[in-house]
């Protein structure tokens, strides 16, 4: 009989520091005695995380790792205070939310009580919501749980600083804290958290992933379960390859019921997709040129179309996309105003031949679908909010990832540079919105639309390109 799969207990990315020895094994079998366990995942990166050196300090004075959710992070890092009140450290442990706090003070409680601890004998506890604490009572050992604001901490002194939802870890926040383990004599901050979203206000947490993986931290480590670009849901060697716990605490079963269509969520809270931007900043003029070509591609490449009919209903843009040496070129046709009429539309896809044309906007989307099927143009797909969400997130991590490449017409540069975020959905999706009154943000919009449409489908036969 086949043994029951399991996810992946080796990160698809990592950095940790050359270490022979570390209290590792130590904080495992203070955990051991608590009546739990801790899977392979947990132990090999509490190990990293406890690696000392000749003179028995942390050989990572920072450590963050990113898991994605359910997974049980939050485990390696309590088997880590567990160790720190056996033997005399002052902890202080932040989340972004009170109730995160409260849950694992709670924890703790049970694995000090499963370990053989006796409340009020060998621990005392402060219940207090948002400012519990449970303080050993035969030496100074303390661990102090809080809810982060930029003034949390300040004034007290610790040797190790948890920063739980790391996510939403603020540069505020982390001015007024990071100097609080500064007096310890073997002071370790450690980050644990997943990918940011949309939603996601922090930026700390992304900032030192990036210092890790480029070298450039200094006396730090970094683990990380993730795809390193935009993913199918559905297939499951990904879903082993970035749960680690999948096949222990999570199921096959429950993975499959959280897909409900938002692929971009999906990609980053359960395949820990990092998108590499800065999820609250726009598009730069600087960043935009960057990915001009230095000569135009040659045609005969599958070619995919977007049109967006502005949201004030007075102009209409098409744009188009294909594939061009492993990267995705996309071009600006026209934009013009609507009453104009459409018939230039009609009249350019019917020479284009296009694989996929995605159309959006109330105002016009209809109309114009109505008008490509008398004229027999196929290909036609309208949108749905979350392909919308998704598109927007596509094209701007093709801006910053270098995938995507254009002529640098100005009409498109304009639109693109002078761009802010705007919410879509109730799930923290983007859009975007113009920042100027004169320019179109449609002419924008229409060239996502044909990025994503040619970054989501795949060639299928060369066609040839006229417009």
């Amino acid at each position: 009989m086949a043994k029951p799969r399991k996810g992946s207990q080796t990160p698809t990315k990592s950095v940790v520091l050359p270490y022979k020895s570390s209290k590792g094994k130590e904080a495992i079998a203070i955990y051991d005695k608590t009546g739990s366990s801790l899977y392979p995942w947990q132990e090999s990166i509490l190990k990293d995380i406890m690696a000392v050196g000749k003179k028995g300090l942390w050989v990572h004075m920072k450590y963050g790792y990113a898991v994605s959710r359910r997974n049980g992070k939050s485990e390696t890092v309590l088997a880590r205070i567990l160790w720190g009140l056996e033997n005399g450290e002052k902890v202080i442990y932040t989340a972004h939310r009170t109730a995160t706090g409260h849950a694992m003070w709670e924890r703790i409680c049970d694995l000090l009580t499963g370990a053989g601890y006796k409340d009020k004998e060998d621990f005392s506890t402060l219940k207090q919501y948002g400012f519990e604490t449970i303080k050993m009572l035969k030496t100074d050992a303390v661990v102090n749980f809080r809810t982060r604001s930029s003034k949390g901490g300040l004034g007290e002194g610790y040797d190790l600083l948890v920063v739980d939802e790391a996510q939403e870890y603020t540069e505020d926040q982390a001015s007024a804290l990071k100097y609080i383990v500064s007096a310890s004599d073997n002071p370790q901050i450690i980050y644990l958290g997943t990918p940011p979203t949309p939603q996601s206000s922090g930026t700390v947490f992304q900032k030192f992933r990036e210092e890790c993986l480029k070298g450039a931290a200094k006396e730090s480590g970094w683990a990380e379960w993730s795809v390193e670009s935009m993913s199918d849901p559905d297939d499951k060697d990904l879903w082993y390859l970035t749960n680690p716990s999948l096949g222990y605490k999570l199921t096959e079963r429950v993975i499959a019921s959280e897909y409900e269509g938002d692929k971009v969520d999906f990609n980053i809270q359960r395949l820990g997709l990092w998108l590499s931007y800065n999820l609250k900043s726009a598009i730069s003029r600087t960043e935009w040129e960057a990915l001009k070509c230095r000569k135009r591609p040659e045609k005969g490449k599958v070619l995919f179309v977007g049109v967006k009919f502005g949201v004030d209903g007075r102009n209409v843009a098409m744009s188009v996309a294909f594939r061009w040496r492993g990267k995705i070129f996309v071009e600006a046709v026209d934009c013009q105003p609507m009453r104009a009429g459409i018939g230039w539309i009609v009249e350019k896809l019917q020479r284009m031949n296009a694989k996929y044309i995605i159309i959006d906007g109330m105002s016009g989307q209809k109309l114009l679908t109505d008008e490509l099927k008398k004229a027999k143009v196929r290909g036609i797909k309208l949108p749905t909010v979350l392909q919308v969400v998704e598109a927007n997130a596509v094209f701007e991590q093709g801006v910053f990832d270098g995938t995507l490449c254009h002529m640098n017409q100005p009409a498109l540069a304009q639109s693109v540079s002078n761009c802010a975020k705007r919410p879509i959905g109730s799930k923290g999706g983007f859009g975007y919105k113009s920042l100027k009154e004169d320019i179109e943000i449609a002419l924008m919009d229409s060239a996502i639309l044909a990025y994503w449409a040619c970054f989501e489908f795949k060639e299928s036969r060369k066609q040839r390109i006229s417009y």
